[in-house]
C-alpha cells in the first residue's frame, strides 16, 4: 500500500516510548485515513473517494496538495527559539510593568493586560504546534516545551493534544461530532429536541455565554478537572499541570502578593481565553463551511471548505500565530505556524480554494447557530424555520 507523507500529529505516548503524533495516516490512493494511535484504537476512519465538486470544479486531491504542502512541513530550532524569545521575554516584561502599574492605577494595569493577553494567545499557538510535533524537529523537545507553555496558558497538554487530534480527524463529520469542536446541531436535530434542550442550546450559542463565560469555564474550571474518560497518562498530566500552576501562583504570590497576582493573572487569562475561543469559533463557524455525513465526508473538503482563512491585519496575524491560515493547518498540521503564510502565498491552488473570512464577516457569523443540511449552510434561527417545522411535523390532512 502506498501511503503519502501526510500525517495528523497530536501528542505523545511516553508510556510506550513512542508517539501518537503520527496517529492518523492518509493513504491518498485508497482514500482512507488509518488510525494507528494506541489511544484512538477504535479503528480507522474511512474517507470517501467520491469527487467533491464546487461550482462545477473538482476539489484537488490530497496527493496533488501534498506537492504544495511538503516543502513547508519542516520544523526549525532557529525559528522556534526565536519565536519563544520574541514572545516570552515581552510577556515577562509586561508582567513586570503590570506589577509596577498597580501602584499607579488599576486601569493602567488592565490596559497592559490587553497587550499581555495578545502575547498569551501567541504562546498558546506555540503550545498547539508542540502538540502537532511541528514547532521543533524533536518530539521530546516539543513535549517538554509544550508542557510548560500549557502551564502558562492553564491548559493540560496531554488531554488537549489528544482531543485536538480527534478534532482534526473528524472536523466537518456530522456523525463524529463532540470532541474538540464547537457543539453544532443541524436544523432538524434542533427542532427534534425537547424545549428545554433547545433552550440550553440557544444559551450555549449565545455570544455572552460562549465568549464571556466560556473562557472562565474552560480555562479556570474545566482544564483543572480530569474526567472519567481520561486515560491514566492524561489524568496524571492534568494533576501535574495543576501542581505546576499552583507552584507558579504561590511563587508569584510570595514575590508580589496574592492580591496583585490575581489582579494581573485573572484579566490576562480571561482576555486571552476570550480571544482564543473567538479564533477557534470563526475557524469553522461561518456560513459556507463544510459538514457532511460520514459516508460522504471528505478530508480535503473538511480542510479547504470547512476551515477558514481568517484574513487579519499583519499585527493581529502575528499575535494569533498565523492560525488564521486554518485551511492549510487542517490540510497539514505538520506545517509550523511560522511557515503557514509562506505556504499560502506560494500556492495559487490554496489561494483559489481558501474560504476567506474578514473581520466584519466574522462578526456577522456570530448569529449563525444551526447547520441546514438542505441548503448546506450554517444559518441563524428564523421564525419561518419554526413555522416550517410545525407544518412539517403536523399530521397529514385527511383526503376528501
Amino acid at each position: 500500500m502506498a501511503v503519502s507523507a501526510f500525517y495528523i500529529r497530536a501528542a505523545c505516548d511516553v508510556t510506550l516510548n513512542m508517539t501518537y503524533f503520527t496517529c492518523i495516516v492518509y493513504d491518498c490512493r485508497a482514500g482512507i485515513l488509518y488510525n494507528t494511535s494506541t489511544d484512538l484504537r477504535k479503528g480507522w476512519i474511512r474517507m470517501t473517494t467520491t469527487e467533491v465538486i464546487v461550482n462545477g470544479e473538482k476539489l484537488p486531491s490530497m496527493g496533488e496538495l501534498n506537492k504544495v504542502l511538503a516543502p513547508y512541513q519542516r520544523a526549525s530550532y532557529a525559528h522556534g527559539i526565536w519565536q519563544l524569545a520574541n514572545t516570552l521575554i515581552p510577556y515577562a516584561l509586561l508582567w513586570y510593568l503590570m506589577v509596577l502599574s498597580l501602584q499607579v492605577s488599576y486601569w493602567l494595569t488592565l490596559g497592559l493586560s490587553v497587550l499581555a493577553a495578545g502575547f498569551l494567545v501567541r504562546i498558546f499557538i506555540f503550545f498547539h504546534d508542540c502538540g502537532h510535533n511541528s514547532f521543533f524537529p524533536s518530539t521530546a523537545v516539543n513535549k517538554r516545551v509544550g508542557f510548560w507553555l500549557g502551564v502558562l496558558t492553564f491548559t493540560p497538554s496531554e488531554h488537549w493534544w489528544h482531543s485536538h487530534a480527534i478534532h482534526h480527524a473528524t472536523s466537518g463529520n456530522l456523525d463524529k461530532r463532540g470532541t474538540g469542536d464547537v457543539t453544532t446541531l443541524t436544523l432538524e436535530e434542533f427542532y427534534d429536541k425537547a424545549w428545554l434542550q433547545r433552550l440550553g442550546y440557544r444559551f450555549f450559542r449565545n455570544p455572552l455565554v460562549m465568549f464571556v463565560l466560556g473562557p472562565i469555564f474552560m480555562f479556570i474550571i474545566m482544564h483543572r478537572l480530569p474526567t472519567p474518560n481520561y486515560g491514566k497518562r492524561q489524568t496524571l498530566n492534568v494533576h501535574l499541570t495543576n501542581l505546576a500552576i499552583l507552584a507558579l501562583a504561590v511563587g508569584m504570590s510570595l514575590l508580589i502578593g496574592w492580591q496583585a497576582y490575581l489582579a494581573i493573572q485573572l484579566p490576562v487569562i480571561f482576555l486571552a481565553g476570550m480571544a482564543g475561543i473567538w479564533l477557534f469559533y470563526i475557524q469553522h463557524q461561518f456560513e459556507d463551511t463544510y459538514w457532511d455525513r460520514a459516508e460522504n465526508w471528505n478530508y480535503v473538503a473538511s480542510a479547504l471548505l470547512g476551515a477558514s482563512y481568517y484574513r487579519l491585519p499583519r499585527l493581529l496575524e502575528w499575535f494569533s500565530g498565523s492560525i488564521g491560515y486554518h485551511h492549510i493547518h487542517h490540510l497539514s498540521p505538520r506545517i509550523p505556524n511560522y511557515n503557514l503564510a509562506a505556504c499560502q502565498k506560494s500556492s495559487p491552488v490554496l489561494q483559489k480554494w481558501a474560504r476567506v473570512v474578514t473581520i466584519p464577516e466574522s462578526i456577522q457569523a456570530v448569529r449563525l447557530k444551526v447547520w441546514n443540511e438542505s441548503t448546506r449552510k450554517l444559518e441563524a434561527f428564523k421564525p419561518m424555520q419554526v413555522e416550517f417545522r410545525r407544518v412539517d411535523s403536523a399530521p397529514d390532512a385527511p383526503s376528501e
